[in-house]
């Protein structure tokens, strides 16, 4: 049986994080659904318990007191998702990571290893900008066109390599059919010769994390791209199941 007060003051640092981190009363209430009143209630005290600051401008924003919760349940993620990632690399050869959206970047938080000598891989804690990745586009495709916008908005689309998707238009193009396949690519747009297939990690309705294999771009190229996708969404499935488990009965 879930507790009301807890749900909306989730909702409410749950909104913060999807405005960036920071965001106003009217924005909070616009995406939350609950009256001022009730918004203004919990930001007391979520700021009392440090959860979340208040800025000089009235605005509000992620509190210091969520690092340290987000910094140990990113490591238990990590080490939950290992087995997972490990089956991807069984099924592909390739390197195998997890990543989440934490405020505007990607972050790596997981990564098991191909064991073949030519390998690709991003250093666990790196953190960069969606537009040019295929977890960053799993991640972003999991928004709203409309969330999507602002957040490339804040962060820019800065070209990494001459394959880079550099405008919004054709970003959003690429978010449908994200959503339309069920997976995304990265074709040398992050670092050219590195190509890169990621598939989403869902949480009930939501997409929370995602989870991709990397390598050499004639290594995977010579891959079936849709029958690797289906079988690692299928990994990536039963990786969310063990973050979500189904409630239990009354």
């Amino acid at each position: 049986m879930s507790v009301q007060s807890v749900e909306r003051a989730l909702d409410v640092l749950e909104a913060l994080a999807e405005h960036g981190g920071e965001a106003g009363l009217s924005e909070i209430a616009a995406r939350t659904g609950l009256p001022y009143g009730t918004i203004h209630r919990l930001l007391q005290t979520l700021l009392t318990r440090g959860y979340v600051r208040q800025d000089a401008d009235r605005r509000y924003a992620l509190g210091g007191g969520l690092v340290r919760l987000g910094g140990i349940a990113e490591g238990m993620v990590g080490e939950w998702a290992q087995p997972y990632l490990t089956r991807m690399v069984e099924l592909s050869g390739e390197t195998a990571n997890l990543a989440v959206l934490e405020g505007d970047f990607i972050v790596y938080v997981a990564q098991a290893q191909s064991p073949r000598r030519l390998r690709m891989f991003a250093e666990v804690g790196r953190r960069v900008l969606p537009h040019s990745t295929a977890v960053g586009k799993v991640l972003l495709a999991g928004r709203s066109a409309e969330e999507a916008v602002t957040l490339l908005g804040r962060t820019g689309m800065p070209r990494r390599t001459p394959n880079t998707i550099t405008e919004v238009p054709a970003m959003l193009a690429e978010l449908d059919l994200v959503r339309d396949r069920g997976y995304a690519m990265d074709l040398g747009e992050e670092e050219l010769g590195v190509h890169c297939l990621a598939v989403p990690v869902r949480g009930g309705d939501r997409v929370v994390a995602a989870m991709s294999v990397s390598g050499p771009a004639e290594r995977i190229d010579a891959l079936d791209r849709d029958e690797l996708a289906e079988r690692l969404r299928g990994i990536a499935r039963d990786f969310g199941a063990e973050l979500s488990p189904a409630p239990a009965a009354d």
